[in-house]
């Protein structure tokens, strides 16, 4: 009898995503989230697991359906429904808007997934407010 040989799981593409300092005030943006593709339902797992635990279980995630194709209006992460609300004009185009009742909410600015890396790195760190710690004036 032959076993075939054991493979680890495919890896997690690692998660993008830089966030703003929280200093209890409003933000426009809370963050930057640089996703590998525009599968939302592929996408959508890597970045709630590697949220704050602060900011709860994340309920809802508004997006914009231009940005994205179209998906279901819910899904199943980590043991949790998530509900998908696709919009045209209910939030920008490079915006998803994540919901934690009783937590608040976080909106994030997507830098499109075809963005190389010498493009999306200002725009990560401007968008979570980290540019100034990398280049002080």
């Amino acid at each position: 009898m032959t076993l075939a040989p054991h493979l680890p799981p495919p890896s997690q593409p690692l998660l993008r995503l830089r966030l703003a300092p929280h200093a209890g005030g409003p933000r426009a943006i809370d963050g930057a989230w640089w996703p590998h593709s525009y599968d939302l339902l592929a996408e959508l797992p890597t970045l709630l697991a590697g949220l704050p635990r602060t900011w709860g279980h994340i309920s809802s995630v508004l997006f914009n359906g231009a940005a994205w194709p179209a998906t279901p209006g819910r899904m199943l992460v980590a043991d949790q429904v998530v509900r998908l609300r696709r919009s045209l004009a209910a939030t920008p185009l490079h915006t998803v808007v994540l919901v934690a009742p009783g937590h608040g909410r976080w909106d994030l600015l997507v830098v499109p997934p075809d963005t190389t890396e010498e493009e999306a790195e200002p725009i990560m760190a401007g968008a979570s407010g980290t540019d100034a710690l990398r280049h002080p004036a």
